[in-house]
């Protein structure tokens, strides 16, 4: 963890976009601030966040078994088990782990997400994903760029704005990432839930809380330039590697995964 950084004092008077996740994921470190927002959205939103987290599981755990020991999850969040560690090093004991998240009370659990098998690493950042190059030198320190790399961005993006420049940003990173590498990503949209869209749209605006839920033509440009792995763009509960094959229910999250495209031979994942 990146040392002599002074501790970020929390902001209890405002709610967090990582709190408000947390109490939606049933977890208790929130405040009245973040429960408040919880409370006004769509009874839907509880079931959209653990379909989302599931999703990620499922992409890590597919990536380890293939091959993939490094990844690099921005936008952490607060621990909530299984971590994404946990879940990647029950398959593969020696990967390296670096987490970055810009929420001050992720920063106070940061030893939860520090707790890795002995023969692996993990490592946390105090950092905002609007700092993608502050992110990449501190991951540096601790990934091998010159192997593939994946790359978790869950239910991030959708909290800047278009004139924040995610596409840009997403870019960035993913640029920085060696042929054969991953992105893992998730993105919050209303087109299953259309009905919910002004309700969900208000309670955040209440907390002063950015959101940008985006339409499926509006997610696909988060992965230009790479090759998306079967089944696709598609809603949480699709995407799937192994059986038994997930619920098929609503969501209000767009998932994929991409492949770096590597100039010859095969990926990592595709031995």
């Amino acid at each position: 963890m990146t040392a002599g950084m002074p501790k970020p004092q929390i902001d209890t008077s405002k709610p967090h976009p990582a709190r408000v996740y947390d109490w939606l994921l049933g977890g208790k470190d929130n405040y009245p601030v973040d429960q408040q927002v919880g409370e006004t959205l769509p009874e839907a939103a509880r079931g959209n966040a653990a379909r989302n987290r599931a999703f990620m599981h499922r992409a890590s755990a597919w990536l380890a078994l293939g091959g993939i020991d490094q990844f690099l999850d921005i936008g952490t969040g607060i621990p909530t088990a299984p971590n994404l560690h946990q879940v990647v090093q029950a398959v593969a004991p020696t990967a390296r782990i670096v987490y970055a998240d810009n929420d001050p009370i992720v920063l106070r659990h940061a030893e939860a997400l520090l707790i890795s098998s002995p023969q692996g690493v993990t490592d946390y950042i105090h950092a905002d994903v609007r700092q993608p190059k502050m992110i990449l030198e501190h991951a540096r320190e601790l990934l091998d760029f010159s192997r593939p790399i994946a790359l978790s961005l869950i239910a991030l993006m959708h909290f800047l704005p278009d004139d924040q420049d995610p596409y840009g940003i997403t870019r960035t990173l993913v640029e920085a990432l060696p042929a054969g590498s991953f992105l893992v990503f998730s993105h919050g949209t209303a087109d299953q839930h259309p009905e919910l869209r002004q309700e969900t749209e208000t309670a955040y605006k209440k907390g002063a809380i950015p959101l940008r839920m985006r339409t499926r033509s509006e997610v696909e440009p988060f992965f230009d330039g790479l090759d998306l792995v079967e089944p696709g763009l598609v809603f949480a509960t699709e995407w799937y590697q192994e059986e038994p094959a997930p619920a098929r229910e609503r969501s209000g999250f767009y998932v994929g995964v991409g492949r770096v495209r590597r100039a010859g031979g095969s990926d990592v994942r595709d031995r």
